[in-house]
């Protein structure tokens, strides 16, 4: 799966897709064009340029002056691993990014983390899901002798 997310100010654009692939050498000439979109809301005539030269190499690139940027080829490259620690923060980057919107089972949990390039134990994951549920921050349900865990649905009183 492909994200890119640019903001400037309060203005952004974020693109997800599983229909499209970018590789290492592109994805900086991706941004540049996405970004080169991107307005700033305090000076609507103004719009930002960017340039892209192939010349540079990829460590002086635009990639490694932004602070958040992440680029993970799931074929290509090992994931990291999270420890149980650190697991309850990467839940929460699913629920936001709608994973969570349908039930989901452990092992769809572990899967969709590697995709993500962070890998964990199994049995980790399913502490930190059941824990998340105890403390209602996730849904969980029981169907045929699994547990699938989904985002809390909230009721409406009328």
């Amino acid at each position: 799966m492909a994200r890119i997310k640019i903001k400037y100010g309060q203005n952004e654009i974020e693109i997800e897709s599983k229909d499209f692939y970018i590789d290492n050498e592109s994805v900086e000439q991706v941004i540049c064009n996405l970004a080169s979109f991107v307005k700033d809301s305090t000076n609507n005539n103004t719009q930002y340029e960017y340039s892209y030269n192939q010349s540079l190499p990829q460590t002086t690139g635009l990639l490694h002056s932004l602070n958040d940027a992440e680029i993970h080829e799931p074929e290509f490259s090992m994931p990291t691993f999270v420890d149980k620690d650190h697991l309850r923060g990467k839940m929460h980057v699913l629920i936001e990014d709608a994973f969570f919107d349908q039930a989901r089972t452990v092992s769809e949990v572990v899967a969709q983390l590697r995709e993500y390039g962070w890998s964990a134990i199994p049995l980790d994951v399913s502490k930190t899901l059941a824990s998340m549920a105890f403390t209602h921050e996730l849904q969980k349900d029981l169907r045929e002798k699994r547990s699938y865990y989904s985002k809390v649905q909230l009721l409406e009183v009328n």
